[in-house]
C-alpha cells in the first residue's frame, strides 16, 4: 500500500463527510474513534489551528479501508490495519516529521505499528495500557438485585460527580484527568461530557456510579464504573452498569460497549454474566524519545 493512499486533513466536517460512513460501518469496533471525533467536531476547531489532531484516512479502490488521528499530545489512534499498512503508515509519518507519543488500537494493529515505529525512529515502544472491549447482547440484570434503585443525575450531583471521578482516576493511575480535575478544569476533563447514573441505596445515599457516552453512530460507551472501596462487593456496580446499559437502550442505541482490564477476572465475568460479549482486545504503546531516520 503506496503512502499516496493515506489522505490527512485537519478538517473534520471533510473527514467525516469522506470517512463517517466508515466509522459507522462497525460502530462497535470503532466506539473510540466516534467519540473522539465527535468531540472535534462539537469544537469546531477551525483548519488552521495548530493545536488541531491530524486526521487522515486511508483509500483504497474508492472506500476508505482504515482511519487514524494524532492529538496535539501525540496519541496516536488507528482502526484495525494489516502489518503492510502499519508498515506504509510508519514510514509515512516519520517522513512527514510527525513524532507519536503513543499509540491505541487493537492489540495486533498496536503491536504492528509499534514494531514498525520503532524500525523507522529511534523510539522504543512499551506496553503501557491493555484492555477488552465487550458489547452488549441481551441484557441479563445479575441476581440477587441489590437493595436501592437507580437514578439519572443533575446539576445538584456534580461535586459528588467530580469527586467520585477523581477517585476512579486514582484507582486506575489517570493523571492527567487527576491534574485537570485538580486544576478547575473538569470542563476540559474526558468526563464533562458524560451522562451520569446513581445507585442509591434505599435511603437515598448514592453507593455507586456509571458514566455513558453522549451516542454516536448508534453506539453508547460505558465508561467509568465506580463503587468507592467500602461499599464494594455488594452488586452495586452491577446494578448501576445495568441501569445506565438500560437507559442507553431506551434511548435507541444499537451498540452498547465498554472496555474491561484484563487483569481483574471479577469484572470480566460480571460484565458476561449481564450480557456484554467479547468483541476485541485492546493496547496502548508509549514511545521514548526518537527520532525519524528518513526514508
Amino acid at each position: 500500500m503506496l503512502p499516496n493512499a493515506w489522505h490527512l486533513t485537519k478538517n473534520v466536517d471533510d473527514f467525516l463527510a469522506r470517512a463517517g460512513d466508515f466509522l459507522r460501518s462497525r460502530p462497535a469496533l470503532h466506539n473510540t474513534p466516534l467519540t473522539d471525533i465527535e468531540k472535534l467536531r462539537i469544537r469546531g476547531t477551525a483548519e488552521h489551528d495548530a493545536e488541531t489532531s491530524v486526521l487522515g484516512r486511508l483509500e483504497s479502490g474508492g472506500e476508505v479501508r482504515a482511519i487514524f488521528y494524532l492529538t496535539p499530545r501525540g496519541r496516536l489512534v488507528l482502526t484495525p490495519l494489516s502489518v503492510e499498512q502499519t508498515g506504509a503508515l510508519a514510514r509515512h509519518l516519520a517522513g512527514l516529521g510527525h513524532s507519536p507519543s503513543n499509540v491505541i488500537a487493537d492489540h495486533d494493529t498496536a503491536s504492528a505499528f509499534a514494531t514498525s515505529w520503532q524500525r523507522h525512529t529511534s523510539a522504543a515502544p512499551e506496553l503501557f495500557w491493555r484492555t477488552h472491549l465487550y458489547r452488549l447482547g441481551k441484557l441479563t440484570p445479575p441476581q440477587p438485585r441489590p437493595d436501592g434503585r437507580g437514578r439519572i443525575t443533575d446539576r445538584q450531583d456534580r461535586a459528588h460527580i467530580v469527586r467520585w471521578c477523581r477517585e476512579f482516576c486514582v484507582d486506575v493511575g489517570e493523571q492527567r484527568s487527576i491534574d485537570l480535575i485538580d486544576a478547575g478544569s473538569w470542563d476540559n476533563s474526558r468526563f464533562s461530557d458524560r451522562h451520569f447514573t446513581f445507585w442509591e441505596a434505599p435511603e437515598g445515599t448514592p453507593v455507586s456510579m456509571a458514566a455513558a457516552t453522549s451516542m454516536v453512530g448508534g453506539m453508547v460507551r460505558v465508561d467509568p464504573v465506580y463503587t468507592p472501596a467500602h461499599l464494594r462487593g455488594r452488586g452495586y456496580a452491577g446494578a448501576v452498569t445495568v441501569a445506565a446499559s438500560r437507559a442507553a437502550l431506551t434511548a435507541g442505541a444499537t451498540d452498547v460497549v465498554l472496555f474491561t482490564d484484563p487483569g481483574n477476572p471479577t469484572s470480566n465475568a460480571l460484565y458476561q454474566r449481564m450480557g456484554y460479549v467479547h468483541v476485541a482486545d485492546f493496547a496502548g504503546y508509549r514511545f521514548s524519545c526518537g527520532a525519524p531516520r528518513g526514508g
